[in-house]
């Protein structure tokens, strides 16, 4: 802990960087592999995600949650596009999304202790350790960069319409439903301009993540996932 605090501590780019493309390089092996030991790769990388939201905390002041009525209408709003509109067009394989869809009954046994287990871990996992990373990365880090080199020299609340656009784009293109991502990421970042700050879309991002966990363990839409 103490050395990735000092090789980021110095840097806040690296502060916004390192933590997310950890995340990436995890998934990335997590879903190399099949069977039990993906899903234990997945608990390992939250495990590894709350170990940097732990050791960055002081380093990224702008990593706060914060809620207000918007985040929580951005949530549900969010959560009811990536179902909604998840039958209308095609979806994209670029990073990840590889395999079998990530389904701990099929993998453990129908209603099993274990099953739950990878589904708690999952659904507490989306909503509170990744937002964090993810809304650090993009909205925080990477809209502003594009704007300013001295990014957090850059307020929040500032609107450059092609950053926008850009960041949000990528932010689909890294997400196998990535049309859905594309409109998240605006709204998540409208939020963030509104507000003036990043906390809300973290929560946001949550209720998102939360809503979507329940529905797909509720409907058995595992593609989700």
């Amino acid at each position: 802990m103490n050395l990735l605090r000092s090789e980021i501590g110095t840097s806040p780019i690296r502060a916004r960087i390192v933590p997310y493309a950890l995340l990436i390089a995890l998934t990335v092996i997590q879903d190399s592999f099949e069977g039990p030991l993906r899903y234990w790769m997945y608990f390992a990388k939250m495990l590894v995600g709350a170990w940097c939201i732990f050791t960055v905390r002081d380093l990224v002041p702008e990593m706060r949650w914060a809620i207000c009525w918007e985040a929580v209408l951005a949530g549900v709003l969010v959560f009811a596009i990536w179902v909604g509109l998840d039958p209308y067009y095609p979806k994209l394989e670029l990073l990840f999304k590889a395999g079998e869809p990530w389904n701990p009954f099929k993998q453990f046994g129908a209603d099993s202790s274990q099953g739950w287990f990878f589904v708690v871990v999952r659904t507490i996992g989306s909503a509170l350790v990744v937002p964090p990373l993810e809304e650090v990365f993009y909205r925080s880090f990477l809209y502003r960069y594009f704007v300013r080199l001295e990014f957090t020299a850059m307020p929040f609340k500032q609107l450059h319409w092609l950053s926008l656009v850009v960041t949000s784009l990528l932010f689909g293109l890294a997400h196998y439903q990535w049309l859905a991502g594309f409109f998240c990421g605006l709204i998540y970042q409208a939020l963030v301009i509104r507000k003036n700050r990043l906390g809300d879309a973290m929560t946001a991002h949550a209720i998102t993540n939360f809503l979507l966990g329940c529905w797909i363990v509720w409907k058995g839409a595992w593609q989700f996932w």
